[in-house]
């Protein structure tokens, strides 16, 4: 098991958001992910528009997981329509 940040950029809408946080969750959940911490650093302008969002709110997660599910994480999360970005970064041991 490895230990990874990712950071989660959900649309702004407070529907939106809350869904889209329930959605990480499930995959989480679903891929066998643990959540160490979760910090909502807030609604931020984006430095570019992204499907049609100029605003974002963020989260940033650290998680642990074997790294063999990341990349079905990730496949998984780029269909969801709540989110409009997310990054994974391996944290140093």
């Amino acid at each position: 098991m490895n230990k990874y940040e990712a950071i989660v950029i959900f649309r702004p809408e407070e529907d939106q958001f809350t869904k889209g946080k329930e959605i990480v969750k499930e995959d989480f959940k679903t891929f066998e992910i643990k959540v160490l911490n979760e910090e909502d650093m807030g609604a931020r302008d984006l430095a570019y528009v992204i499907k049609h969002s100029s605003k974002g709110r963020y989260i940033n997660y650290h998680i642990e997981a074997n790294p063999a599910k990341i990349k079905p994480l990730d496949a998984s999360l780029k269909l969801k329509s709540e989110i409009l970005k997310f990054v994974f970064f391996r944290e140093d041991n």
